[in-house]
């Protein structure tokens, strides 16, 4: 269970000078713990000590950095149990999932520590022409300065690692913002920083709220923001965020496509993980399923089936599949969402009904393109499915969209393959899986408002830095 309350930690030190904000069991919706709040002078603290920890992060050396993170996987493998419960209560995510969830964290960390002793440069033949004879040249990574981190409610613990550990691994001083719905998890990755040798105001996670929140945005100390949410909220900030860099991995509705020659008995288990995992609240859940006519008819009917199969309820129980979504407010959104599509001619295939904030698992057909459940961001328990007759056709369904994460693509002709990676507007291409599937090391982000620039620990390490040259003249 969660402890009575958690400090928020300003420069590495934990601070408890209240327990404003209460942090809700998304099942019972009851009082799981308080979380101590910081002010905007509070987080003006924070980036002060970040500028100071700046110098002191740059000098540590690369074995270092691996000692801290690796610390950090052994203390999260100690507290596997309770990260997951933690993750359990206040996301409302099924323990299941929420074991998998701390398991990528663990990865996430592992993999920084494996990257921090990896960061190199690159020799360079600079004798292109005459006027060159003499003259070498090298590049190296140094980091990028202090960093702004703002993490959202959905994977409370991974994707704030996403930020964190190559932070760490490359040597940023850096202030965290996690999701007000879900702070517990980045708190205690807090907790276990603390128990390293990083240097003062290496680190500060602060709970907070919006008036001083501006701040991890528009402080011109701050020399980049990573930012994981809302499109709308995401392109805001990049608008007010000033010279910084900016990194945004934000919200779509991922297609997946079903060719003809596919497994359909693979292709339906995958199905039901990629549109209802964590009760479809993934920015690559699957949200539109584009299946070939010729086998449309029979794999809507084992998605429906398998789909009615499904347990939903107390996420703390292991036969839960289908837990709370994270608000009563986003149950109620998504089925207004939901309902509005059937009343403009859409077909319920099955699910399409609400109890607080569970929401069963829907299925539809026959819905308009035009309709929000199409065109916006679902991020819930629910699936559109259409046909096609040809392969193209397909490709173009799925970049009719203001979104581009990730598709997925169930075929066995490699010539379909390569045409859809070479023409397909996303960030990722996953054939023969589910646009959901991510693995921790791979280049991970998404193009139109899906975001910009890239997470997988070495990808964002190359946003955390940057290339400071050497030229170095031999006198003829």
């Amino acid at each position: 269970m969660l402890q009575e309350s958690y400090p928020y930690f300003l420069a590495n030190e934990p601070h408890s000078p209240n327990r404003d904000l209460a942090v809700i069991d998304k099942y019972t919706g009851e009082i799981a713990t308080y979380v101590a709040v910081a002010d905007a002078a509070t987080i003006d603290k924070a980036i002060a000590a970040t500028v100071e920890a700046t110098r002191p992060m740059a000098e540590m050396r690369p074995y270092e950095r691996q000692e801290i993170l690796n610390h950090c996987v052994t203390r999260f493998q100690e507290r596997f149990d309770e990260l997951a419960m933690s993750l359990c209560i206040e996301a409302g995510k099924p323990i299941n999932d929420s074991r998998g969830e701390v398991s990528r964290l663990i990865d996430t960390f592992r993999i920084a520590a494996e990257e921090s002793v990896r960061i190199g440069g690159q020799i360079m033949n600079l004798e292109i022409s005459p006027r060159a004879k003499g003259y070498r040249g090298m590049f190296k990574r140094v980091p990028v300065g202090p960093c702004s981190f703002i993490s959202p409610f959905n994977f409370p613990l991974n994707l704030a690692a996403h930020k964190v550990a190559p932070a760490i691994a490359c040597g940023c001083p850096f202030v965290l913002k996690p999701a007000s719905r879900t702070p517990v998890g980045a708190l205690i990755i807090a907790e276990t920083l603390a128990e390293t040798d990083l240097p003062k105001g290496a680190f500060s996670v602060l709970s907070c709220h919006r008036d001083g929140a501006d701040l991890f945005t528009t402080d011109d100390r701050l020399k980049l923001l990573s930012f994981t949410g809302s499109p709308s909220v995401g392109w805001a900030l990049k608008a007010r965020s000033g010279k910084k860099k900016v990194v945004l991995e934000l919200g779509g509705n991922a297609a997946c496509l079903v060719d003809e020659d596919a497994d359909l008995d693979d292709t339906v288990r995958r199905l039901i993980i990629g549109a209802f995992y964590q009760s479809g609240q993934s920015c690559i859940g699957v949200q539109r399923i584009i299946a070939h006519e010729s086998i449309y008819n029979e794999l809507r009917d084992r998605l429906v089936d398998a789909t009615k199969e499904l347990k939903s309820g107390d996420p703390k129980d292991p036969a839960t599949f289908i837990g709370p979504m994270i608000s009563d407010r986003e149950a109620q959104r998504l089925d207004d969402w939901i309902q509005n599509a059937i009343a403009a001619g859409g077909t319920l295939l099955c699910g399409g009904t609400r109890d607080g904030a569970i929401l069963q698992a829907t299925l539809l057909e026959n819905v308009g393109k035009d309709q929000d459940i199409c065109t916006q961001e679902a991020f819930g328990p629910v699936a559109v499915l259409t046909s096609f007759s040809r392969f193209d056709d397909a490709l173009q369904e799925i970049n009719d969209s203001d979104f581009g994460l990730q598709a997925g693509l169930f075929t066995r002709d490699i010539y379909k393959i390569q045409k859809a990676w070479d023409e397909l507007e996303v960030g990722g291409v996953v054939v023969g899986d589910i646009p959901s599937w991510r693995v921790d090391n791979m280049p991970y982000g998404g193009v139109k408002d899906s975001g910009l620039g890239r997470e997988g620990i070495r990808f964002a390490i190359e946003d955390m830095t940057e290339i400071r040259n050497l030229v170095i003249r031999t006198p003829q």
